[in-house]
């Protein structure tokens, strides 16, 4: 009887080695979720840069989602009024820092209209611009859901935004997003997942080995 009870009192524990190895091929598959992802981003910045490289104008999506093949594509919409104006901070195409201004159009009798960025200026006053027919470069709104609202399922599609190649009176154009400012972290994001599942790894081990050796 003496011998026996520290010999079981020695044994590997089962249950917390079973939920350590769950948690860990979590991170695991967490980290190879994320490889694909950067090569799923690095594909679509490829597609991006194919875009930006396009002189023929295409129609502009009114409606979202906006397909990834119409971003960063040359198009024209006709802005019957500013119903609203956003101010954003941002800069021009010298680089040179300001407030963007961005009107949120009317393009008919109904729909949601369209977002068209009419150019930067230096302080918050929206110009004396009341719409017209805008010729520019389709981007992402300045409203996109984040990851975790994505993940959830319940995020709504973000709308696009016109870039205006001329600004309205009194501004200055705005700088036109690159496909190269896309994020595309889900490298260091993989590499993250491994290190956190090598380390829970290590640190389980050395502690069921310290108290197996007590």
């Amino acid at each position: 009887m003496t011998d026996s009870a520290p010999a079981a009192g020695r044994r590997w524990p089962i249950i917390p080695t079973i939920i350590v190895l769950a948690a860990v091929a979590t991170m695991i598959a967490l980290g190879l979720w994320q490889l694909q992802r950067k090569g799923e981003k690095e594909a679509l910045i490829a597609l991006y840069q194919r875009n930006m490289a396009m002189s023929a104008t295409v129609a502009y999506p009114e409606l979202p989602p906006v397909p990834d093949t119409m971003l960063y594509r040359k198009s024209s919409v006709t802005c019957l009024e500013p119903v609203r104006w956003d101010q954003r901070s941002g800069t021009d195409r010298a680089g040179k820092g300001g407030i963007r201004m961005i009107a949120d159009c009317r393009t008919g009798a109904e729909g949601p209209g369209v977002l068209v960025d009419v150019g930067t200026a230096d302080d918050f006053k929206p110009p004396l611009w009341k719409g017209g027919i805008v010729q520019g470069t389709i981007v992402p709104g300045p409203d996109q859901p984040s990851l975790i609202v994505r993940l959830t399922g319940k995020a709504v599609p973000a709308r696009a935004m016109l870039v205006a190649d001329t600004p309205a009176p009194g501004l200055r154009a705005s700088a036109v997003p690159s496909a190269a400012d896309t994020p595309n972290n889900h490298l260091a994001y993989a590499v993250q997942w491994f290190l956190f599942a090598a380390a829970a790894l290590i640190i389980y081990i050395i502690a069921v080995r310290r108290r197996l050796e007590a």
